[in-house]
């Protein structure tokens, strides 16, 4: 019933006893999205538009120009360029001969025929007059306008004989737009011109955006036609007529649909500049480039120079020039391409928004919330759908927005309960994923749950493993209690770190912990937060070690490995227990890592590949190695602080160090072993530096093989 009662100002609006000025918003900004989907986008080489721009104003000075310019450039347009037609957006309603010559009228009278009478013409033309005879017997159309908001209007100039007499009219039952007043050009003029067509357009929507165009308008009953429709009118050689019911209009066998105004959308090709223009003063100095793109076209002269005060907004571009909104209706008059709204509309229209409300009123509380989307979904396309079709296929504009807003606002008030549900799955996410990631990051994740998701899916990340050196002989001699407060302690001081640096907790496996870096949050420094993490937890196990002793608890080490590639994560598990955990090669070889950091006497082990991806440290290589269970060798690294901040005793010691594994790698055993015992004794017998000398004794009695590519195989975990 709440779903119907939601309807009923949306019949109200269809049925235009209701005015709902959003829907009307809706509804213009729907129009505008189709309208400039199918633009056709293409240039209408037939009518050619000589524009007063900048570069004009500049050559010729500033406008409205001396009309005996403007007769140069009709004459210019006609006898040089062959053009078939011309109208002016614009209107000439006072008198051009100049101020001189009405003062020096009464030498003129007294003396027409003295020297300085004729010179005084000779410098001083008649402008009006040169206009009016360069206009004579061409086809000219000259613009005008009608004005509305005047209480008394102070008509100017002379209308041109109009369309219709008010009588014929009146007789027809004509009724478009009727004007207040008027403002039109000198008499001299318009007597010269073939006809007038007024430019003015009253019929800007409420958003001040020209989509639609009178044709006609009326003035004292009488009927005149716009400036477009006279163009083409005299271009055709065809009077108007007016369909029945007055719906359509016709120009012989051409017609385009009008509405209740007897105006037509303005079938608008494209943005500005889909129609060729030609600059005013190239024109008046014979410099066009093409003359042949003027030859037996449509002209339209008006401006495009912002200071001119002649731009538009339309539904293609915000700043159009107005006389290329003349130009796309006479376009579209020749080409018959015009949209329509028919007059079935408001009842179609009501007929849908009743059955929308009908159906997903009723259907919808029986549907669970995914069936409720699709069928959400598949109704807004169905709208979409018919409604394109009717626009393209029919040319006839269908109000859609209303309908659309209309299936949305049932479909929100339908599934409001799904804010609880929704509710609930952010807590369920919030205590899930709270287990892993750190608690800022969860509120992150839970502000946008739809964006993280347990699903396993592929991605590169860094993992680590560390674990406790010794633990089975150091929990023997232990109490259960006071072993559980050591590994709390521990294992809370090495989560703390992992979190600040943005790692995931993945598991707990007694007194060894594996975290990843790179999910579900996304983290492109998942490599270089890792590294940081595990250095920062072998400064902190300094510090722990010290209040360890404290308390009298067994010294703690801990081995640190980390390795970065492409890792399959996602909750796994069974039906009766699910985890979210990374497994794969990675992993394998992150935990094979940890293991060798005992081996090589080192806290942390990083790969190849994680030391490649965090940059920002330095890094001792250990050794080439081949781990347990992978084929691929790979070479593994012992990281620590950037140069910059490193300590110059270490700094010297790796340096050392690497020239140490040089001689090793190139088989000089007696310098390796030299340097190797150097080291050795400087770090008293430091397990990496016996582990080589080892290695450099085994070679003199077993050397290795010829292509010995320096790669230890580890068979052991």
């Amino acid at each position: 019933m709440v779903s119907l009662l939601i309807a009923v100002p949306f019949l109200l609006h269809a049925a235009q006893l209701l005015r709902i000025p959003f829907i009307d918003t809706l509804e213009n900004l729907a129009y505008d999205a189709r309208l400039n989907l199918t633009l056709p986008g293409t240039v209408d080489e037939r009518i050619v538009i000589v524009d007063v721009d900048e570069k004009s104003l500049a050559n010729e000075g500033r406008f409205p120009w001396p009309r005996d310019k403007l007769a140069k450039l009709v004459i210019q347009l006609f006898d040089r360029y062959g053009i078939a037609i011309i109208g002016f957006d614009m209107v000439f309603a006072e008198s051009d001969d100049s101020e001189v010559l009405r003062r020096l009228d009464d030498i003129l009278r007294k003396q027409p025929d003295s020297p300085i009478a004729r010179e005084i013409r000779t410098a001083f033309p008649e402008r009006d007059a040169s206009f009016a005879r360069s206009i004579y017997q061409r086809p000219v159309v000259l613009g005008y306008y009608f004005s509305y908001d005047i209480d008394e209007p102070q008509n100017t100039g002379v209308l041109p004989e109009p369309l219709l007499p008010a009588e014929i009219a009146e007789a027809l039952d004509i009724s478009p737009l009727s004007a207040r007043g008027y403002g039109a050009n000198i008499d001299i003029l318009q007597q010269a011109a073939e006809r007038g067509g007024y430019f003015d357009n009253p019929l800007s929507d409420s958003d001040g955006i020209f989509r639609r165009s009178p044709m006609v308008q009326s003035y004292r009953g009488a009927i005149y036609d716009s400036l477009s429709l006279a163009v083409t009118q005299a271009y055709l050689g065809e009077s108007l007529v007016f369909g029945k019911n007055q719906e359509w209009l016709y120009l012989g066998d051409r017609g385009f649909p009008v509405d209740e105004d007897l105006a037509a959308l303005i079938p608008y090709r494209g943005p500005e500049k889909s129609f060729p223009y030609v600059s005013a003063t190239d024109v008046l100095n014979d410099r066009v480039d093409d003359p042949q793109i003027l030859k037996d076209k449509i002209v339209l002269l008006g401006t495009s120079a912002p200071g001119l005060f002649d731009l538009r907004n339309t539904p293609v571009q915000k700043i159009f020039p107005g006389v290329e909104i003349h130009a796309n209706l006479i376009s579209g008059m020749l080409d018959q391409r015009f949209l329509s709204k028919p007059a079935y509309t408001s009842a179609a229209k009501l007929v849908v928004l009743a059955t929308i409300a009908g159906v997903m009123a009723f259907l919808m509380p029986v549907f669970g919330a995914i069936t409720s989307i699709l069928m959400t979904i598949a109704i807004m396309a169905i709208l979409i759908g018919m409604n394109f079709y009717l626009w393209t296929f029919q040319a006839a504009v269908f109000p859609l927005a209303g309908s659309l807003a209309l299936v949305l606002l049932l479909y929100l008030f339908n599934a409001s309960y799904g804010f609880l549900i929704e509710s609930s799955n952010k807590r369920a996410l919030t205590k899930r994923f709270g287990q892993y990631v750190p608690p800022e990051l969860v509120e992150e994740m839970a502000r946008n749950p739809k964006k993280y998701s347990l699903q396993g899916e592929r991605r590169e990340m860094t993992v680590l493993f560390s674990d406790v050196r010794g633990f089975t002989k150091l929990s023997e001699n232990m109490e259960p209690e006071e072993l559980s407060r050591l590994m709390n302690e521990l294992l809370t001081t090495i989560t703390r770190v992992i979190h600040q640096h943005l790692g995931t907790i993945d598991k707990y496996m007694g007194d060894a912990v594996m975290a990843f870096w790179g999910a579900p949050l996304d983290d492109p420094d998942h490599a270089q937060h890792a590294v940081a993490a595990a250095l920062e937890i072998q400064r902190d196990m300094v510090d722990l070690r010290k209040r360890y002793a404290e308390k009298g608890w067994p010294e703690i080490r801990v081995g640190i490995g980390l390795n970065t590639g492409i890792t399959n994560v996602g909750d796994m598990g069974s039906e009766f227990r699910m985890a979210y955990t990374a497994i794969g090669d990675t992993v394998n070889v992150g935990s094979r890592l940890e293991g060798l950091t005992k081996l090589y006497g080192v806290g942390i082990a990083v790969s190849e590949t994680t030391a490649e991806n965090a940059p920002g440290f330095t890094y001792r290589e250990l050794d080439r190695v081949r781990v347990k269970g992978r084929d691929t060798p790979l070479t593994i690294y012992e990281p620590h602080p950037a140069r910059e901040i490193l300590d110059p005793a270490v700094d010297s010691e790796l340096t050392d160090y690497r020239e140490a594994l040089d001689t090793y790698r190139k088989r000089h055993w007696d310098s390796a072993e030299s340097r190797f015992r150097k080291l050795s004794k400087t770090n008293r017998g430091h397990p990496l530096y016996e582990r080589y000398l080892a290695q450099i004794a085994h070679f003199r009695d077993h050397p290795p093989a010829a292509d010995w590519d320096g790669v230890f195989t580890h068979e052991t975990k």
